[in-house]
């Protein structure tokens, strides 16, 4: 019985074009990651997986090295937009709460797709992964030196700005990917919303004493 299942599964796959199947593939290749490590993720892991031949996952992908760029790229890439959308929300005025909607939308990103930022922030990532991270987070922190830049000036006028602005780039940042484990955590018992206040609050009341 189980045999029939499978070979109607490998049938079903097999009408699927490379362009549909291949986000499938990453799907699944992300899972393993994040469950096992980069390690594990084959070409044949993922036809097993997936309840499929190997000759239907080496349609969208030559080798395992290919796969992987592509899955890496993947993330990386809409990883990175949607951070940088986020910051970019944060806008208006009010210090507070340009921080706390700066905060909720970028934990809103993280929960919608909760297993790309475990492949980095939850399991061990592998130097691949971590040299991909190091990238990002270096586009990242010049967009925020350059939106805190101004608003810190704006709000509270701060002294020696330049020399402070390194120091509050990166605290901010760390603070960022802190918000980003706790919501990750499964042990966590915060709302997004109470996060993001929290963190948005705090931020903002130490940049204003510095």
């Amino acid at each position: 019985m189980a045999s029939r299942q499978n070979a109607k599964a490998r049938l079903r796959a097999a009408h699927l074009g490379p362009e549909r199947r291949r986000p499938q593939i990453l799907d699944t290749a992300l899972d393993l990651a994040v469950e096992q490590g980069l390690a594990a993720v084959t070409l044949s892991a993922i036809a097993e997986r997936m309840r499929v031949s190997r000759p239907v996952v080496y349609s969208c992908f030559s080798d395992r090295i290919e796969l992987l760029e592509a899955l890496l790229a993947r993330e990386g890439e809409e990883m990175l937009t949607a951070t940088l959308e986020a910051l970019h929300s944060a806008r208006g005025d009010a210090p507070e709460a340009a921080f706390v909607a700066g905060y909720r939308a970028l934990l809103t990103v993280v929960a919608g797709r909760p297993q790309s930022w475990r492949l980095i922030f939850v399991s061990s990532p592998e130097p691949a992964v971590a040299d991909r991270f190091a990238q990002a987070r270096r586009v990242v922190a010049q967009c925020a030196a350059q939106w805190l830049a101004p608003a810190l000036q704006r709000w509270w006028q701060m002294d020696d700005l330049d020399r402070k602005l390194p120091v509050i780039t990166e605290l901010f940042m760390s603070s960022c990917e802190a918000a980003v484990r706790l919501l990750l955590d499964k042990d966590n018992d915060w709302s997004i919303d109470a996060l993001a206040t929290f963190f948005g609050e705090c931020m903002c009341r130490a940049f204003r004493g510095a």
